[in-house]
């Protein structure tokens, strides 16, 4: 099999990627080992930022975003018994769209299929071969037979525990920052209607919660466990009055109950690893970086990665110049930092945490006092969270 660009993986990022090249006349293959169900069945949540709008618009697949997802002006930072609105749209001009990932990936799997592009799900035994050269190769096993795909360049778009990540050339040189959280979210899907009409990012002495939404009849709740619990030890009793705990203000308001009919835990973690190029071979979203949740940032830095990559192929197969792709890493990092910062810091304000002293604790508060009492700092977090820059 030939191809100009080989991706690995059938993430936002792998399909977004290939289809921004083939509106670009640039061919692709993309490998993923789940199957087409699976990928558009995994449930994920999505903060989409107004420059990610406008790359899915460019793509051609946002006409459902906008028809169906949750245009929001504003989120509301609960603490103390009282909740404060940050009105996003006043403080930026900006908006936020939420519309979950798995529907993202239905678009854009389904784009590429009525395209003819070529989405092998279900391989196996992926490996990439001669990245150091510029003719790169990728090997795989579909339907029980084997596969080569000769390419120009390489992407791994394969996740955290992806293939891509390990078969970058020389290791040795290679930077992994990392930081892992003393807790994870405890996610459910509950069948009722909105509980608010923005999000509610609460903080409470008993840990954080995030209150926000899916559709008119369907929400995602969140809040702060220990990574190593366990789902079983949650009723749906003990899970509500958590939620009611963290999240009830002063002024009466009190959260919506419905058929819990999905239960999960995920960790929490800070990763990024640079560079973010070698040879022939080049990382994109999960594979690269991790940002935790609480800045709603990650699905937006993967449409920010192969935004550049689709550029920089463009450049190199229209002028012969890899200019762009060789200032990929450095491009894309100043954005995955900046990203990085602020989940960091959303994640240190509104999270409790064991080892905190009661200083730390009273630090806190300031904190989120200060920023709902500025305008100045209002804005900081407004511009921050619907990715002004």
């Amino acid at each position: 099999m030939r191809t100009q660009v080989a991706i690995i993986g059938a993430g936002p990022a792998g399909l977004l990627l290939s289809h921004l090249l083939h509106l670009r006349g640039i061919e692709s293959i993309v490998l993923e080992s789940r199957s087409r169900e699976e990928i558009e069945a995994t449930i994920r949540a999505g903060v989409l930022e107004q420059g990610t709008m406008d790359i899915l618009d460019e793509a051609g697949v946002g006409e459902r975003m906008h028809r169906e997802g949750a245009l929001h002006r504003g989120i509301e930072l609960s603490f103390g018994g009282q909740r404060h609105r940050i009105d996003l749209t006043e403080l930026t001009g900006k908006a936020i769209m939420v519309y979950p990932q798995h529907e993202v990936i239905k678009d854009l799997v389904a784009a590429r299929l009525s395209a003819q592009g070529q989405v092998l799900f279900e391989v196996s035994q992926v490996a990439v071969h001669g990245v150091e050269t510029e003719s790169p190769s990728v090997t795989f096993t579909h339907r029980g037979e084997p596969y080569v795909i000769e390419a120009d360049f390489v992407v791994g778009a394969d996740g955290f525990h992806g293939v891509s990540r390990p078969s970058m050339p020389q290791q040795e040189q290679r930077q992994d920052f990392q930081r892992i959280y003393p807790f994870g979210w405890f996610g459910i899907l509950v069948e009722s209607a909105p509980s608010s009409d923005e999000l509610i990012y609460a903080q409470h002495e008993r840990g954080f919660a995030l209150i926000s939404t899916r559709t008119p009849t369907v929400q995602r709740l969140y809040f702060q466990c220990d990574p190593s619990d366990h789902v079983d030890n949650w009723s749906d009793d003990r899970i509500w009055a958590e939620l009611h705990a963290r999240t009830e203000t002063n002024d009466g308001w009190r959260l919506k109950e419905g058929r819990i009919f999905q239960k999960g835990i995920i960790g929490m973690r800070s990763f990024v690893s640079t560079p973010m190029q070698g040879g022939r071979l080049f990382l994109a979203g999960d594979a690269a970086h991790i940002v935790p949740p609480t800045g709603a940032k990650g699905l937006n830095l993967a449409a920010s990665d192969v935004a550049l990559l689709a550029r920089g192929f463009e450049q190199f197969y229209r002028q012969g110049s890899q200019e762009r792709l060789h200032s990929y890493t450095e491009d894309a990092l100043k954005r995955i930092w900046r990203a990085e910062y602020f989940s960091w810091t959303m994640t240190r304000l509104l999270h409790t945490f064991a080892d905190a002293t009661p200083f730390e604790r009273e630090m806190q508060r300031a904190e989120l006092d200060n920023i709902v009492a500025s305008r100045a700092l209002a804005t900081s977090l407004a511009e921050n969270y619907v990715g002004a820059f």
